[in-house]
């Protein structure tokens, strides 16, 4: 029986352990993947250190999957063997309740999700839900396309939850950031960044992408913005954020995980200002970003790991060490 090297995490602020198991055979709807590449995200870190707090371990993280079909289910008509697909976080729904009717699945009850319900990415091979893989369009290699199956795809719904911003701040320039930046000026929006304080290297970075202005997260932009997106995973950004915006204005928390939000005065809110929360994706999402990203075009910055290597990946983006 063919072998898959898989980094599994068995207890929640552990390292990952490389292991040797079976290869897995496709159920009635499944379809098995081969994999090219795993991206690295923020949720693998929060999987990791214990933040979201059911997994079933033993599991296999990562989310963000791009690869070739090695087999199929009985079925399986989605796809056929041969065919490149991604695979993102939403790993099943039950298509059954009121949400998933209404095509809102992200909010089913009984959702279950790669790499933290469903063994995911940091393997050779893995196994996905046939309605829940899709087509990769445009001549990424896999490993420019892997970070577009959850930072492209939370970062496209984050900005339509947005509405039409003329005027954007983006806080936290990472994975999320640099993709939607360039989808959003594209579009004809002006991006103002947010960065750690003195994180010069990140406001290059984002000036570099064709943001208008970038700064540490604390400065007031030179404008008052039509809308905020809040990448990185620190809720006290919420009434920063609410000051920059003007009435009217809507700001979206876009982490799975965050921090507790901090009091803060009701005037910071009043004008009707929102706040939103934006959670998991929907196969509509998907459809649209990964047809949308070739015509952009979405450039993703990458850095590569090999498997052995994913408790370094991770380290370094926990540490800030990545750009992109």
């Amino acid at each position: 029986m063919s072998q898959n090297r898989a980094m599994v995490l068995e207890s929640p602020g552990t390292k990952l352990t490389l292991l040797n198991r079976p290869r897995p055979d496709p159920g009635p709807g499944e379809v098995l993947v081969r994999v090219g590449a795993c991206g690295v995200c923020r949720t693998d870190l929060h999987v990791v250190d214990g933040d979201l707090s059911e997994p079933s371990l033993p599991i296999v993280p990562g989310h963000e999957i791009v690869g070739r079909v090695e087999a199929i289910g009985t079925g399986v008509e989605a796809v056929g063997e041969g065919d490149r697909v991604g695979i993102p976080w939403l790993g099943y729904t039950c298509g059954e309740c009121d949400f998933c009717r209404a095509g809102r699945e992200n909010l089913c009850p009984s959702a279950r999700f790669t790499g933290y319900q469903i063994d995911g990415g940091y393997s050779d091979y893995t196994l996905v839900d046939q309605r829940y893989c899709f087509p990769i369009h445009g001549h990424y290699d896999d490993t420019a396309a892997a970070p577009l199956l959850c930072a492209g795809l939370i970062g496209h719904r984050s900005l339509r939850m947005a509405e039409d911003p003329k005027r954007l701040g983006i806080y936290g320039f990472g994975a999320a950031a640099h993709i939607i930046a360039q989808v959003a000026i594209w579009e004809g929006r002006e991006v103002y960044a947010f960065t750690r304080e003195g994180d010069l290297a990140a406001q290059g970075f984002a000036r570099s992408l064709g943001a208008v202005w970038a700064g540490a997260s604390g400065d007031p932009p030179p404008e008052p913005l039509d809308a905020a997106i809040i990448f990185a995973p620190v809720v006290p950004l919420v009434p920063l954020a609410l000051r920059a915006v003007a009435p009217g204005g809507i700001v979206v928390c876009a982490g799975i995980h965050m921090s507790d939000i901090p009091t803060f005065p009701y005037g910071l809110l009043w004008e009707e200002r929102q706040i939103r929360s934006v959670a998991n994706l929907t196969r509509r999402d998907g459809e649209e970003f990964l047809e949308l990203a070739p015509r952009v075009p979405v450039r993703t910055t990458v850095r590569l790991y090999g498997l052995e290597q994913a408790n370094e990946a991770l380290a370094d983006l926990r540490e800030g060490r990545l750009q992109g």
